[in-house]
């Protein structure tokens, strides 16, 4: 509520008198001569000019109406029409800041629903009643008191000049108490503000968006590509637009912007994708040529595991390719599970179902690098046990370094090595030479010692990076 009064006050008096009305919006009542005045200036139209010309300067003087005698009845009116007008000017200044303060509180409602929001909403209409109080005391004073009257007397307009004193005073002290509460809103202000300035460029954002998603949708159509899953995540984003043109007014400022993020972000996306679609399906083109004739090449190579594995059965024990026998039949089903899938990949392809498509073209390229590992180890391990059937020394002494590095790592700065290094050491040594006992004999198994030699220096490796890693933390 501002100060104004509920209904203003207007009585019924036999001659005109000024109306109390000193609010913002309402201009002071004009005061109305007395039948006097009008008789004295009928008399002074009806004199002869050279009189008139006399006359006049003296019935206007000091630009008013009223008689100039009465001696302190005159300067007790003069100082209750000073406290009169003082008081006025204070009236304005407050409801002119709490007028200001109201927009203030509004913005911040519209924008924040916290605790502290709203115990400023309460507080300022706490001050609301106590504007109201000192509103209706100045209002009733300056009623109370008709200070153009000819008759005044002393005492009243002194009683006057004291009551709108205090009226202005007790207006100025509200005024004080607003102008604190205005300062301490501060924060609440200035954080509603931002949102506020936030909000119109955050829905254009949303529209641009939703026009530039729609744009590139068009495009894409119009090169022959469907995009029907991108037409429909556009078309849900239709009521967030809505809802977006009904305006923050009526779904509130934070969803309101929450929301436009939102839909900028999802229109966003889809125009990615659109302007990305003919660049994909051109790159599953790529990938489908590609992995067929990978998967060609493949039932090729898988053809020869069968020549490695009679030279393995026929120079090398059964352990050095018991383990492979699978290889042949394993790598013919997973070349045809993967042409299978490439079936329906293409089938994927042509209907423009694009996630489908990826997937099964992902799961094509697994499949093939199954069956291309398994080919390959058939090959690998017929060339390295044919290394270390001619010279076993080499994988030896290459283990023997490793084991050799690591003692004196663990050695460096000590006069004892640490027991959490050197028994694992120990053990390497003595699995080495275990695994050299191995290819004595009339057939060697050449891949356990290949395994073995492998294991020792895995177990090296682990000790020197225990090592390195225990004296990098005590640096």
């Amino acid at each position: 509520m501002t100060a104004t009064p509920s209904q203003p006050y207007t009585p019924f008096v036999p001659c005109a008198q000024e109306l109390p009305r000193h609010r913002a919006g309402f201009a002071p009542a004009r005061s109305t001569r007395p039948r006097g005045v009008a008789r004295d200036l009928l008399t002074l139209v009806l004199l002869p000019l050279p009189l008139l010309a006399l006359t006049l300067p003296a019935a206007f003087a000091g630009g008013g109406t009223r008689r100039w005698f009465g001696g302190r009845s005159e300067s007790q009116r003069a100082e209750a029409q000073a406290a009169k007008d003082a008081a006025a000017a204070a009236f304005y200044e407050l409801d002119t800041a709490q007028r200001d303060l109201r927009i203030s509180i509004e913005t911040i409602t519209a924008v924040d629903g916290s605790p502290a929001a709203r115990r400023a909403v309460s507080d300022f209409d706490a001050l609301g009643r106590r504007i109201d109080e000192v509103s209706h005391v100045y209002i009733n004073a300056v009623d109370a008191h008709d200070l153009d009257r000819d008759d005044l007397e002393a005492s009243v307009a002194a009683q006057a000049r004291t009551e709108l004193t205090k009226a202005k005073d007790d207006l100025g002290r509200v005024k004080q108490e607003l102008d604190r509460f205005a300062e301490g809103l501060g924060p609440l202000l200035g954080k509603a503000e931002t949102q506020l300035a936030r909000l119109a460029p955050a829905v254009e954002r949303a529209r641009q968006a939703l026009l530039a998603a729609s744009n590139a949708l068009d495009a894409v159509r119009g090169s022959g590509l469907k995009a029907d899953d991108l037409a429909a995540r556009l078309a849900a984003l239709g009521p967030e637009l809505t809802r977006l043109n009904q305006g923050a007014g009526q779904h509130g400022v934070p969803e309101t912007l929450e929301r436009a993020d939102r839909v900028a972000r999802d229109a966003e996306a889809v125009r990615a994708e659109a302007e990305r679609l003919p660049e994909r399906a051109a790159e599953i083109d790529r990938r489908l040529v590609s992995l067929r004739t990978r998967a060609q090449a493949l039932t090729t190579r898988s053809g020869q595991v069968e020549p490695v594995l009679s030279e393995l059965r026929r120079r090398f024990t059964v352990a050095c390719w018991q383990d492979l026998q699978h290889v042949p039949d394993q790598a013919a089903e997973t070349v045809r599970q993967a042409e299978q899938k490439l079936t329906e990949a293409r089938s994927a392809r042509d209907e423009q179902r694009w996630p489908d498509a990826t997937s099964l073209l992902s799961t094509v390229r697994a499949l093939l690098n199954t069956t291309d590992e398994a080919v390959s180890a058939a090959g690998d391990r017929l060339r390295r046990l044919n290394e270390v059937s001619k010279d076993p020394q080499q994988e030896i002494d290459r283990t023997r370094f490793a084991i050799r590095d690591a003692q004196r790592l663990a050695m460096a700065g000590r006069s004892t090595p640490d027991p959490r290094h050197a028994l694992p050491l120990d053990d390497s040594v003595a699995r080495l030479e275990r695994a050299i006992g191995t290819l004595e004999g009339r057939h060697p198994d050449y891949w356990h010692f290949l395994t073995e030699t492998e294991a020792v220096r895995r177990t090296v490796a682990r000790v020197v990076a225990q090592i390195r890693e225990e004296r990098g933390a005590g640096a």
